[in-house]
């Protein structure tokens, strides 16, 4: 048990240094323009909202508009209602 509990406090730390790894010039670059198309997809969703398309189209499109660019269909936004 207390080998468990070690284990358990050491994976954390031991996985800190990976989260903190520095990206190259190209792959922050990639990062800067998946985060401007997510911006652009959440952009056209809020439109979509604006003109009463009604929530369940406006969801359908945000998802087709982030299909492989980011996590989970909200293309990595979620908010309360």
């Amino acid at each position: 048990m207390i080998k468990t509990l070690v284990l358990c406090a050491l994976i954390p730390l031991l996985t800190l240094g990976s989260a903190h790894a520095q990206h190259s010039q190209q792959e922050t670059q990639e990062d800067v323009q998946r985060h401007r198309a997510m911006a652009r997809a959440h952009e056209a969703a809020a439109k979509c909202l604006e003109a009463g398309k009604g929530e369940k189209v406006c969801h359908a499109e945000l998802a087709i508009a982030c299909k492989g660019l980011a996590i989970g269909k909200t293309c990595g936004m979620r908010h309360a209602h």
